[in-house]
């Protein structure tokens, strides 16, 4: 089966792909193409992530096994797309270049049948230019951290107003 997959950079400017891909092909393979349809340079680390439908990132595909064999890993070159992806499963996330962090919201369009002399993968639609550099990201804390992080700061004594100062050091022969 041919899937139809909606590409979109997440940003505040519209910017996304949609690709007609094999359903058998691997991750890596779909990798390459949105790396190509993007016109990035495709020589830096990246992952998939599944997701929910609230964009929650879960279980990781990566490129390469950069784990040490500490834990075990799904590869991108391992992983099916019709494995990860369906009627039930809709959204992936795509993060390409760790130090940059490109990030991409991947999510199923449509499941057809192929189109005979048709050569898949391809792009059936562009819209929008990758800008130069990779949008901001703005990180929240999960809610439940805050609650935990008032509770410490409650521990500190109201009297320590200069809880780092000099004489609190004085105790620890570093040198």
């Amino acid at each position: 089966m041919i899937y139809r997959i909606r590409v979109i950079l997440d940003a505040s400017t519209d910017c996304f792909r949609d690709i007609e891909i094999d359903g058998a092909s691997n991750l890596e393979e779909f990798h390459n193409v949105i790396t190509q349809s993007f016109q990035l340079e495709g020589d830096e680390m990246a992952s998939f992530y599944a997701s929910d439908e609230e964009w929650n990132q879960g279980e990781e595909f990566c490129l390469f096994d950069m784990s040490e064999g500490t834990a075990p890993v799904q590869k991108m070159c391992d992983t099916q797309l019709e494995d990860v992806m369906g009627k039930e499963k809709t959204r992936m996330i795509y993060v390409y270049d760790f130090l940059s962090m490109w990030t991409f919201l991947v999510e199923l369009a449509d499941v057809a049948g192929p189109v005979d002399g048709t050569s898949y993968p391809q792009v059936i639609f562009a819209m929008g230019e990758l800008p130069d550099s990779p949008p901001d990201k703005n990180f929240e804390a999960d809610p439940r951290f805050h609650d935990g992080e008032e509770e410490y700061r409650g521990d500190l004594d109201d009297d320590d107003d200069n809880f780092y100062d000099e004489e609190s050091f004085d105790e620890y022969d570093l040198y």
